[in-house]
């Protein structure tokens, strides 16, 4: 429970209410549910962009309230920064999809000097830290120092070190984790039914990596059965024995990772490169007793143990001789051994205390360069 009393938030994000191209949906939904069942309360500001509003995953929750916005000028992105006048916390994550540079300012302009609490939440901090190592004239090296916390979806201790180097006054991981309300064990559904199944949307800087460890092994793989799912994959070229799914709805995503013998995990190029980002899709996976096959990144053991509670890949072989080699008993085991680590350690109940902890100030970023997860 809190240990003061709750926080009125503001979040500006991408959508809380869709997760059609937008991946950090569940994320947002278990951290913001789990800072309300600790008395927080938190409005999440969404803009109306990206045709999301027709693809909703979820209807207004009981655990926030959304305010969906019309963001075509920079006046639109004013109006809506000032509607979270009130707070006591203001938050703008990375990728709201339109006006970026101009929230990441603004939210500075409208709240700083009020005295809330401000802080930037980077969703996708090895691909920030990668821009800013490019762009020395990026107008976000002068905002970083100003913002009173930066917290990041994962990345460890480069990400954190990077951001300290940029003048974050202070960085913390918030690591994705499960919320065991919304998935969880189901039975299977033959339309997911497949020896490896791998999900997610078709970007730049995860295509070559899915040609590689998904895509090279099921052609190499004739006898066994693939499914793809998620957006953007319908003109991409694939192997007879690889079902298309297309986009796969929330509500679905329980069935999708339990059907399956295995399911992969790729990470995109820059979360492969800086480590500690296990996507949410893991904690997803593993809460549904899932099976699952990653690619290699560095920090893996931290949240479950290769080879008893996660397979891990570092080339197409190893994808390959992992999926002939996996029995259903042997996958049941692996799922089940993930998901009881998972309710363990690395749900968002665990994710909220500290977030809680950071807006009470009670933690120090040295504390998290002391150990490995919060």
């Amino acid at each position: 429970m809190p240990t003061s009393p709750g926080k009125n938030i503001a979040f500006y994000g991408s959508s809380l209410l869709s997760a059609y191209w937008n991946g950090a949906a569940t994320y947002y939904r278990g951290i913001i549910r789990a800072l309300n069942a600790r008395g927080h309360h938190v409005t999440f500001y969404e803009p109306d962009i990206f045709d999301r509003s027709s693809h909703r995953d979820i209807e207004m929750p009981d655990w926030a309230d959304v305010v969906v916005y019309k963001l075509e000028t920079e006046s639109d992105a004013d109006a809506a920064l000032a509607l979270g006048s009130e707070a006591d916390v203001v938050v703008k994550a990375s990728g709201v999809g339109a006006f970026d540079d101009y929230l990441e300012e603004g939210l500075l302009r409208h709240h700083k000097d009020r005295g809330a609490t401000v802080i930037f939440w980077d969703v996708d901090a090895p691909a920030t830290l990668d821009r800013l190592s490019n762009h020395p004239d990026d107008p976000f090296h002068n905002l970083i120092p100003q913002y009173d916390l930066i917290l990041t979806y994962g990345g460890g201790d480069k990400v954190v070190n990077s951001y300290l180097d940029h003048g974050a006054q202070a960085c913390i991981p918030i690591y994705n984790a499960l919320d065991p309300e919304t998935h969880y064990p189901v039975e299977a559904d033959p339309q997911f039914s497949a020896d490896l199944a791998f999900l997610g949307n078709r970007l730049p800087d995860r295509e070559s990596r899915v040609e590689h460890f998904f895509l090279e092994v099921a052609a190499r793989a004739p006898e066994k059965k693939f499914l793809l799912g998620g957006s953007g994959w319908s003109d991409k070229g694939v192997p007879p024995n690889v079902n298309y799914f297309g986009h796969v709805f929330t509500h679905q995503h329980n069935a999708f990772n339990c059907t399956p013998t295995a399911v992969l995990n790729i990470s995109r190029d820059s979360m492969a490169s800086y480590g500690f980002s296990p996507a949410t899709r893991v904690f997803e996976a593993a809460g549904a007793g899932a099976c699952i096959i990653t690619d290699y990144w560095i920090g893996i053991d931290a949240f479950l143990e290769p080879g008893r509670e996660i397979l891990v890949a570092k080339s197409a072989d190893e994808v390959l001789q992992h999926i002939r080699e996996l029995t259903p008993e042997r996958a049941r085991q692996i799922g089940e051994a993930a998901r009881s680590r998972v309710l363990a350690e690395h749900t968002y109940a665990h994710r909220a205390e500290l977030v809680e902890q950071l807006l009470n100030s009670t933690i120090t970023t040295a504390s998290h360069l002391e150990s490995g997860v919060i």
